[in-house]
């Protein structure tokens, strides 16, 4: 059983499992939602954090284990913490989703804590391999690590969020856990995955170098401004960095379309998977902006109702997180 639970393949596997079950609540919810009959509001919270947790962490770091599992060098320091790692993963997961249908944040915060251990013995382990690939000219390496910084400082947020000590600053608090997860983690590790393995899938160079490095620069410091946007409450500064962050997706997408064009390559399901999420992590950034300006006191350009918030969230999720989950495997 040992040697099942430590397996990448069963991390992935379980994953997926994941994603299913978040799914079928999720159609449950929907159908409630089209007849008029509203499900509990914690089921939200179970939908969403089956899915970010059970199924795309689960997942990504299955993937990370597979890396480790081809690399003689990290394969014997990854094995010990497999089994324990799988099985504290999936047992806090379960806790978490526990403690939102009882209502108990208590529980949902010993949960949290468990998750931050869970991925803490993973982390050194993922750091030394984004060191061994230092030598990748797109320098991809650095948007890993801030990746797992942004996961780590958007755990210990949720579990301070979960305990109430930051009680007086919940709504800036929970922006920052909301973006540090999505954004600062699961985007940025997806773009310099992107970055590292289409051209390897197109078997061809990237278009342009220096472009891809600027961007692997630009991303995480504006997205670091960003942040101190939330925490300052400034509108204005939010906004602005948001359209900072836009053209530099801009410029990323327009590497990897070149990249493609140059390839003379037809293209496969990979490649193609790929190039489906660029092009929906180009609108959500860009809906992600209209969605701030809603709190503008003009008119926004885009009104945005509850409905369009979640079909927001799906885009990013559904167009671009497993978009980039099916083409990275």
């Amino acid at each position: 059983m040992d040697r099942f639970s430590g397996r990448p393949l069963t991390f992935l596997i379980t994953g997926f499992g994941w994603l299913l079950l978040s799914s079928l609540v999720g159609l449950a919810i929907l159908i409630g939602l089209v007849h008029g009959t509203s499900l509990p509001s914690w089921m939200r919270l179970v939908h969403v954090h089956a899915i970010l947790i059970g199924g795309i962490l689960q997942l990504m770091i299955g993937g990370l284990l597979a890396s480790l599992s081809s690399d003689s060098q990290s394969s014997h320091a990854g094995s010990n913490f497999r089994p324990w790692l799988f099985a504290t993963l999936n047992a806090s997961t379960v806790l978490l989703l526990i403690g939102f249908g009882l209502g108990n944040m208590k529980v949902v915060g010993g949960a949290g804590i468990i998750l931050i251990g869970a991925v803490a013995s993973v982390a050194p382990a993922a750091w030394q391999y984004a060191r061994q690939h230092q030598t990748q000219s797109t320098g991809s390496s650095w948007l890993y690590r801030f990746s797992l910084i942004s996961l780590l400082l958007g755990l210990v947020i949720s579990v301070a969020m979960a305990f109430q000590f930051i009680q007086p600053y919940y709504a800036h608090a929970r922006l920052l856990h909301l973006h540090l997860i999505l954004l600062g983690f699961v985007t940025m590790a997806m773009i310099g995955a992107t970055h590292y393995l289409l051209p390897i899938v197109l078997n061809a160079e990237l278009y342009s170098l220096k472009l891809a490095r600027l961007v692997m620069v630009v991303l995480p410091s504006g997205f670091a401004i960003l942040i101190g946007g939330f925490i300052t409450s400034s509108l204005h500064l939010e906004l602005a960095i948001g359209g900072i962050l836009i053209l530099s997706i801009g410029l990323y997408s327009y590497n990897l379309l070149r990249t493609w064009i140059s390839s003379g390559h037809s293209g496969n399901a990979a490649s193609d998977h790929l190039l489906i999420a660029t092009f929906f992590l180009v609108l959500m950034m860009i809906m992600g902006v209209l969605i701030g300006s809603n709190s503008l006191p003009q008119r926004p350009l885009l009104p945005f109702g509850s409905l369009q918030l979640a079909a927001y969230t799906h885009m990013a999720l559904i167009g671009f997180i497993l978009q980039t989950v099916f083409g990275v495997l």
